[in-house]
């Protein structure tokens, strides 16, 4: 969680939760290699997540999709995330 913690403090630039099941968080584009290293290893460990990484030239979309039995897992990453980065005190 610590390192999810920096890049969200460090890296994140918006999150949009268009569905109860699925976030969409918007990062920095220099941090596409460590947010794929984080997302295998926390794939191995909590496989019900499902990533999409989808890099540009100036920033990183990241999608989080979980099964409807997860959505509180979902809700407190993204609380977790939202508040390390400062998008909500």
């Amino acid at each position: 969680m610590a390192e999810f913690d920096e890049l969200f403090a460090t890296a994140l630039r918006s999150l949009d939760r268009p569905a109860p099941d699925r976030v969409v968080m918007v990062m920095d584009a220099g941090v596409a290699g460590r947010a794929a290293d984080l997302l295998v290893r926390e794939s191995q460990c909590c496989s019900f997540f499902t990533f999409g990484l989808a890099p540009s030239a100036d920033a990183l979309r990241l999608t989080i999709e979980v099964p409807a039995t997860y959505v509180p897992v979902l809700d407190a990453l993204t609380a977790r995330a939202a508040t390390a980065a400062g998008l909500i005190g």
